[in-house]
This record gives structure tokens, sequence and C-alpha cells, in this order.
């Protein structure tokens, strides 16, 4: 079996360097502790993890709140690529995970209690009603926390770039000659308020007057709910000549809609996305819509809860932005030389 001796001569450093490496002390270098990582891994060195349980205290297990209530789970794309960048980066330090939810050993509990049963370090938490009294006795309890896309006072929270990335949109469909713009946007939530928030802002300062008419709460993820708002877009005697959709996936309700109307994308009405999952550009037209950099807003907030675990006094509490970009489809008509 390897042993950290046998790392430190593979390194050339000491046994303590190593034991610090492998712990994610932040007291040597990064290249160094990288170093030893890689080496460790290439050896195939395992850690005692009940040994190092109980020298430190910890369980090495960080826990995931992720409640989905369309029951799309894994197969939502967007959260199954945060969910997995979670876990990638948990695991290169050494954490496992273990997804929190209400049920113990057959019975009710709270999702406090079940973290304290599977004796977690700390919790990511995401795509759940904060406004939960059990969401909040989580968030307000001792434990480690970092929040995804909502925002608490004294927590961390990793964020995406909500605002900035729906002013970028509607900033390019303006550059493209469209005036008459809709919105249909997801339920009420802090990322839904960022998004309107960019879509006002944008509008206002571009001079495009907003008809309220034409801004219609939606629901993320829903393609039934997504097409019955597109066909009441299309009945009105002004139409708007481009859409602005909650996500990618409710997108295809619109498409539906579009095409059951006899319309066609872009020549008839644009069509604009959010989100950037790989479902967008394998549609004809490809769609122009905003990618959220998944992987980064994943490992960020793993990385960031583990600082909060392993550094609790020095770790700062703050908030993380993780930017996206633009992608180009073929969705957005030129309007400019009509």
């Amino acid at each position: 079996m390897v042993s950290m001796k046998d790392i430190a001569q593979a390194c050339g450093v000491s046994v303590a360097t190593v034991s610090k490496a492998l712990n994610g002390q932040q007291d040597i270098g990064r290249e160094t502790r990288e170093k030893i990582r890689r080496v460790a891994d290439e050896m195939g060195y395992m850690t005692n993890a009940s040994a190092r349980a109980l020298k430190t205290s910890r369980s090495f297990n960080i826990g995931v709140l992720f409640i989905d209530p369309k029951q799309g789970g894994l197969a939502h794309e967007y959260f199954s690529s945060v969910l997995d960048s979670i876990r990638v980066e948990a695991e290169r330090c050494g954490y496992d995970i273990t997804f929190i939810n209400r049920n113990v050993a057959r019975r009710q509990t709270s999702y406090l209690q079940h973290c304290l049963y599977r004796g977690v370090d700390g919790v990511v938490i995401a795509s759940v009603d904060f406004d939960d009294p059990m969401v909040l006795e989580l968030v307000h309890s001792g434990l480690p926390v970092v929040t995804i896309d909502h925002l608490f006072n004294g927590r961390m929270a990793v964020m995406s770039d909500n605002v900035s990335g729906m002013e970028t949109l509607v900033r390019y469909v303006a550059g493209k000659g469209h005036r008459r713009l809709a919105f249909i946007h997801g339920e009420q939530t802090t990322v839904t308020d960022g998004r309107l928030t960019g879509f006002y802002r944008a509008c206002e300062a571009l001079g495009i007057e907003v008809d309220e008419n034409c801004v219609i709460e939606g629901a993320y993820h829903d393609v039934g709910l997504c097409c019955e708002a597109t066909k009441e877009l299309l009945s009105r005697p002004d139409r708007p000549s481009c859409i602005f959709f909650p996500d990618d996936f409710s997108y295809i309700g619109g498409y539906n809609a579009i095409v059951e109307a006899g319309l066609k994308i872009p020549e008839d009405i644009s069509a604009v996305g959010y989100d950037g999952i790989r479902l967008s550009q394998v549609v004809s037209p490809a769609l122009t819509t905003w990618r959220q950099n998944t992987e980064e807003l994943g490992r960020e907030a793993a990385a960031r809860l583990i600082e909060l675990i392993e550094h609790p006094k020095t770790a700062l509490i703050d908030r993380y932005v993780v930017s996206g970009r633009l992608l180009e489809g073929g969705s957005v008509a030129d309007l400019t030389n009509r």
C-alpha cells in the first residue's frame, strides 16, 4: 500500500509537507500542493477516511440540497452540469457528497436534521424555495452554507450574472433593429428578479418602450406553459418582433406555438433563450442565448464551501459572480436593412 513516505520520496519533500497538501492546508505553495496531490493520485494513494475524520473532527462529506419541483432530476441539463461540477471539485479536495432530503430511515425529518444525521461538514443549496422555513432553519444554523443564485445576509453565495446577461441579450437584439420586445419570464425568484432588472434596465438605456402586456410570467423548464404564453403573444394585432424565453428548454414550447401558427424563425418572428444548454445549438436555426458557466458555478460553490469548512476564521463571506457569454445563433433576424 502506498504511504505518505512513498509520496514524499517521489516528490522530494518531507512527509509533513505531504500531509499538509493532502489535508488541504494552505501554508504550502500552490504548485507544491497540486504536484503532491497529482503524484498521490498517480500512485494510487488513498487516505484512511476514518482516521482522518477522527484527527480533524470532520466527516469530509458535504451536503447538496437540490429540489426540482418538476421532477427533471439529473435530466435537467443546466442543474446536472452544476451538480457534476460540485462533485468533481469536492472529490478533488477529498470530500464526498450527500444529497439532502427530508427522509431519514423512512421517517420525515427536516433538512437540518438530515444534515446532522449524515454528519455533513457543510451544505451547498441550489434550486429550492428559499422562503421555506426548513431551508431558512438550515441557512441560519451553525453549519457552513453556500447558496447558488440566492443571497442571504451573512452567508456565502455564488451567483450567475443574470442582470448583465439579460442586458447583453437585449442590446444584441436591439442592435438588430428590434423594438417590439416580449419577455416570458420564469416564476418569481432571485434569478427572475435579476433578469427582469436587466431587461428593463437595457430597454430604458436604449429608449425602448416596454409594453407591460408583453411581459408575461411563465415558469422555468415548462414547455406547455411557454407554449400557451407564446400563443397569447402571437394573437396580438401588433405582435412582438422578438420573444425572450425563460430558458432554452422552455423555448421548445414557444417554437411549437410559432410553427403551429404557420410562422418561421427568424423570418417572421425572432426568439432568444437563456442558459446555453446543448439543445439550444442543435435546433434549427440555432437559438441565440446566454451561455451560463455551469462548470464554474458548481466548482466555485464547492471550493468556497470547503474553504468555509477548513478555515472558518479566515474565509471571506462574500458574493461571487460567475460570468457567462452570448451564443449568437440564427434565431434573431436583422431588421436594420428592412
